[in-house]
């Protein structure tokens, strides 16, 4: 297939629910792991054309929904400073901290500015030498070459008045927290094509071998989905697992290597708090001491915080595949885009937010 279209066509996904019928013959629990795989098989209802014993729940594929607290309320702190221009994508400003968002900061006065392109911000930092530009850098490897890349340039031109607050997460170590967990439901995995891109799909390899568990890498378009599902289930009924790629047309077994020159050259792994499912070993990028005075932490002194999520957000369990958003009490009624509990409800990758968008008066099953 060659166009769009293609992978939206009806036939094709009939053709392919038909084929999942066919081979499903005993319940199996599937997670995707991407915010953007999610909204697909919300806005088209991919998960009510599954047989009943095949369910898909979603993982902690969103960055904005993992990005701790802690690192919302040092942006929030850095924004409120008369001298720094704090810079972000917008889909971090309506995020919660422990009292407030960075849009209310923007409200109170801080120079709060949305960028599509961290080079943005760098562009912000050239311009305005008078002031302290503090990109927040967070996100999965998908953003992670961007952001490296950013951090690069400054380091290049001598900018001394740039830094970066970062907060980037690793995939694989997440899968693996998931599958060691007592509470693990999942047996087969939908790996994240846009990661793959970059990362390519080989490190998967270990999960497979480790947890025996199917992965596919799968695409975001319905056809993609179906595909992938269809993979994972002929694997699970044989008793296999296996690495499979779906999303061929985008990811090799080696990913974009130039990207991850770029990402080692800047970063280094290290460990990382996940929002919802607290401290991961080596789950995480760091700036390397090499560019360690781009590191905003360093350069404002800021300090260690911890911070606990309100008790009444059930995000923790939405991450870990164990809860559906519409099971939590509070969804749709205290919990909703314009005043959200989590992150999941506001971000546009966010499980709940998917939900409350399509599947709002949806009763839980």
């Amino acid at each position: 297939m060659k166009y769009l279209d293609e992978y939206r066509d009806q036939r094709i996904a009939h053709a392919l629910v038909a084929e999942i019928f066919q081979v499903t013959t005993r319940p199996w629990v599937l997670m995707e792991i991407c915010g953007g795989q999610t909204h697909t098989i919300m806005r088209y209802g991919l998960d009510e054309l599954l047989p009943r014993g095949v369910e898909l729940v979603h993982g902690p594929g969103c960055p904005v929904c993992v990005t701790p607290l802690e690192t919302i309320d040092k942006a929030i702190e850095l924004a409120l400073r008369p001298d720094v221009i704090l810079v972000s994508y917008g889909d971090m400003l309506r995020v919660p901290g422990s009292k407030s968002d960075l849009f209310r900061a923007k409200a109170l006065g801080a120079d709060v500015r949305i960028a599509y392109s961290p080079l943005e911000a760098v562009k912000i930092a050239r311009a305005r030498p008078d002031r302290k530009v503090v990109f927040l850098a967070i996100g999965f490897e998908t953003t992670a070459p961007a952001n490296a890349m950013a951090a690069w340039q400054a380091k290049r031109e001598g900018l001394t008045n740039f830094s970066m607050l970062v907060s980037h997460v690793l995939v694989p170590p997440a899968i693996r927290a998931l599958m060691a967990s007592a509470e693990n439901r999942v047996q087969g995995f939908i790996a994240p094509g846009h990661v793959c891109t970059v990362m390519g799909c080989g490190e998967y390899e270990r999960l497979v071998a480790d947890f025996r568990v199917p992965i596919v890498v799968g695409g975001f378009e319905p056809v993609d989905l179906l595909e992938a599902i269809l993979m994972l289930v002929k694997q699970l009924e044989a008793g296999e697992a296996r690495l499979e790629n779906q999303y061929v047309r985008s990811v090799s077994y080696k990913g974009t290597v130039m990207a991850q020159q770029i990402m080692a050259e800047v970063f280094e792994v290290a460990d990382q708090k996940w929002r919802g499912l607290g401290p991961i070993p080596r789950s995480g990028l760091r700036l390397s001491e090499k560019y360690g005075d781009l590191d905003a932490d360093r350069v404002f002194g800021l300090a260690a915080l911890t911070v606990d999520e309100p008790a009444e957000c059930m995000s923790a369990q939405v991450l870990q595949g164990l809860r559906k958003p519409t099971e939590c009490p509070a969804f749709a009624i205290r919990c909703t885009p314009e005043n959200p509990l989590g992150a999941p409800m506001v971000s546009s990758e966010g499980a709940c937010a998917a939900y409350y968008q399509y599947r709002r008066h949806a009763k839980a099953s």
